[in-house]
């Protein structure tokens, strides 16, 4: 029987995964945010700011209306909140936005490098390049904008002198988003060491994507829909 993803649920899990992306060194200490999107509420319910995610618990996570209006925490939301609603608000595929800062992606958005499409997986999970947002002070509605902007319809985007932001249609979905940024943009870094990098055509990428989404494994959309009740 399938459960709906109540806030409660949706705490649980996020508390889960702030454990996880700590483990993954994808962040460390209390920088970086996640949040999930519960659209039958119109609530997201998101890390709380300066807290340290191997400390993070069910009850210490804020829910906030689309407005930004908290209902329910006593801790103050993440300070990329404004950043987090922009991208549900323009994105209603989405359910979990990740913002993380590991090295590799990391190193190549402060030299406001993209990541193209250079390997087929990197194709089918993100939909093509990681392009790089144009800088704006974090938490600034400025960012959210920039960030919207860059990405466009694909899963990830490299944030200029910041880190990365990863979204899914589930919690699991937004991780490996991230972490599939993190692992390309290592081989993209050591590519250049050793020659030039060639990247996948346009219409290679269109392939792989569509093909991802629906046929890949157990039939991609069955399998999202599910998750996205699960997390």
């Amino acid at each position: 029987m399938k459960v709906k993803l109540t806030v409660e649920r949706a705490k649980e899990k996020l508390a889960k995964f702030c454990k996880k992306i700590t483990e993954s060194d994808l962040v460390i200490g209390t920088w970086g945010n996640i949040s999930r999107y519960l659209p039958d509420e119109q609530q997201v319910v998101i890390t709380p700011s300066g807290v340290e995610y191997d400390e993070i618990k069910p009850h210490m996570l804020v829910v906030v209306d689309m407005d930004g209006n908290v209902l329910e925490g006593e801790l103050e939301p993440s300070s990329e909140l404004k950043m987090h609603l922009a991208v549900y608000a323009a994105r209603p595929d989405l359910r979990a936005v990740m913002h993380t800062h590991s090295p590799y992606a990391s190193a190549l958005a402060v030299s406001g490098v993209s990541i193209p499409p250079i390997m087929e997986d990197m194709a089918a999970v993100i939909g093509g390049e990681v392009p790089v947002a144009e800088y704006a002070l974090a938490g600034s509605e400025e960012l959210a904008r920039n960030t919207v902007k860059a990405m466009g319809n694909r899963n990830a985007v490299l944030l200029a002198n910041h880190g990365v932001v990863g979204v899914g249609s589930c919690l699991a979905e937004a991780m490996n988003v991230c972490l599939m940024v993190e692992r390309c943009a290592k081989v993209y870094f050591m590519a250049r060491q050793v020659g030039t990098p060639r990247a996948l055509s346009p219409e290679d990428v269109s392939t792989i994507r569509d093909f991802y989404l629906k046929k890949y494994g157990q039939v991609y959309e069955k399998t999202s829909k599910h998750l996205r009740e699960r997390y």
